[in-house]
């Protein structure tokens, strides 16, 4: 089948995600993976006297004429996709052919076939959020000790450093690393129709290998670790734990985006994204720089967060030994949630590289605002002096307000004045100490010990 620009293609197919992740998740591959597991298989009943020596070298020698198009031509009379692979698989083995699956259900290759595209697809999830990681990192480095306004409840707050605002990224990173890392990837083994092996302990009746050396000798030559117990499926759950990983991760990205679209908002304008010479920023409005890689990545981590129900659901419903009702939503959420996030990944990567940091605005920010987070300082001083801190408090929360709504009229702040004219305050520091004080440049406490010990780590 030939797919152009004249039909529904996803965006996924061609827009999003690296052609290493669509390599993962392609027929082919799974296919391929697919001819492995019988090959494997058939390698295991061959030292158990069940297929012989031509048999297994006849699959061997065909394993990578993948014909999807015969297969698919089968499958449209048949209405079996695995059936119809198998078919195609033995028209090509003259000698082996009769003896591919046998004694097995078609969950015992598409299970484990699935996990081993689990297992390829969070390494390159994994690779490519170390590397993100490390760009993180470097930033982080270079700007640990840049002052820079903090917000809560996007109000202007205390100073934080730019380096420390994208150390707490790298700290979210490091939790999502941690838990892809120890996300343990099983089978389902090679256990039958429900899970007992009742066909596989059938066939080796008098042989020299039992049923449960067969399930774990073909999981050995595929390196993949199966489930103890099993239905015809293996747990869904573990579907769900992967889609949780996933949506951590996403999670974690998306905060990063939407920070970084306010922080490059023309009101605060203190980062802003890579910008192409020849890029067009809106088709209204020439002048518009529009944070459009963040805004994707908050697109497209709400996408995958979307599909964690599915996964969920189908954890959930899976009635007794099974149903078919997870097979076709899985085809689409598995693949999807991986390019997707792949995508993010690779954009994130390029958004953090490339980062503009504007340092004039930054301090425009922090001469604009700082004072208004210094007189924290102020206050500690003040009952390290031994004044009344309850006093204080009022004394400097109605000088702010004062100074508040000065700035709001466009005029300059006068806090430094107002407070240090406050008698009350004049008891205990002088003009000078005040006006230190009230210097907010360095008042970012361990900011900088802090950003490395994460940075370190």
């Amino acid at each position: 089948m030939d797919f152009g620009f004249d039909t529904f293609i996803s965006p996924l197919t061609w827009r999003y995600g690296s052609d290493e992740m669509k390599a993962v998740w392609s027929e082919k591959n799974k296919r391929l993976l697919l001819r492995r597991i019988w090959i494997a298989l058939a390698g295991v009943q061959n030292r158990a006297g069940l297929v012989s020596d031509e048999q297994l070298a006849d699959l061997k020698a065909h394993a990578d004429e993948i014909d999807i198009e015969r297969a698919l031509e089968i499958e449209s009379t048949i209405h079996h996709d695995l059936m119809a692979e198998i078919r195609t698989f033995a028209e090509q083995c003259k000698t082996g052919g009769g003896i591919i699956h046998l004694g097995a259900t078609s969950m015992d290759v598409l299970d484990n076939a699935d996990a081993l595209r689990l297992r390829q697809a969070l390494d390159i999830i994994i690779a490519r959020t170390r590397e993100l990681r490390s760009v993180f990192a470097e930033k982080a480095e270079k700007y640990k000790d840049l002052p820079c306004m903090a917000f809560t409840h996007i109000q202007s707050a205390e100073v934080t450093t730019v380096g420390y605002r994208l150390a707490l990224v790298v700290q979210d990173l490091d939790i999502c690393l941690n838990e892809l890392e120890n996300l343990e990837i099983l089978g389902k083994g090679m256990k039958g129709a429900v899970g007992t092996r009742a066909s596989y302990k059938c066939l080796l009746q008098g042989k020299t290998i039992s049923s449960e050396d067969l399930d774990n000798e073909v999981m050995k030559a595929l390196g993949l670790e199966a489930f103890k117990g099993a239905t015809q499926v293996y747990p869904r759950t573990q579907d769900l734990r992967v889609m949780h990983a996933l949506d951590s991760l996403s999670c974690a990205l998306a905060k990063f985006a939407l920070d970084f679209r306010m922080l490059q908002s023309t009101a605060i304008g203190e980062w802003s994204e890579p910008f192409g010479k020849s890029q067009v920023g809106s088709s209204a409005m020439p002048f518009k720089r529009n944070p459009i890689n963040c805004e994707k990545i908050d697109s497209l981590c709400r996408y995958v967060h979307s599909l964690v129900p599915g996964a969920w659901d189908n954890a959930s419903l899976s009635i007794l030994e099974r149903t078919l009702d997870d097979s076709a939503n899985r085809r689409l959420f598995l693949p999807q949630a991986f390019l997707a996030l792949d995508e993010v990944l690779l954009t994130a990567k390029k958004v953090v590289s490339g980062m503009n940091v504007h340092e004039a605005t930054i301090r425009r920010n922090l001469e604009a605002y700082g004072v208004f987070a210094a007189t924290e300082r102020l206050l500690m001083e003040l009952g390290r002096r031994g004044a009344d801190r309850q006093m204080m408090h009022e004394v400097i929360r109605e000088q702010s307000l004062k100074a508040w709504a000065c700035v709001q009229e466009g005029k300059d702040n006068p806090l430094v004045d107002l407070l240090c004219k406050e008698a009350s305050i004049l008891k205990f520091m002088n003009e000078d100490e005040i006006t230190r004080c009230l210097d907010a440049s360095d008042y970012y406490g361990d900011a900088v010990r802090m950003t490395q010990q994460i940075i370190g780590k």
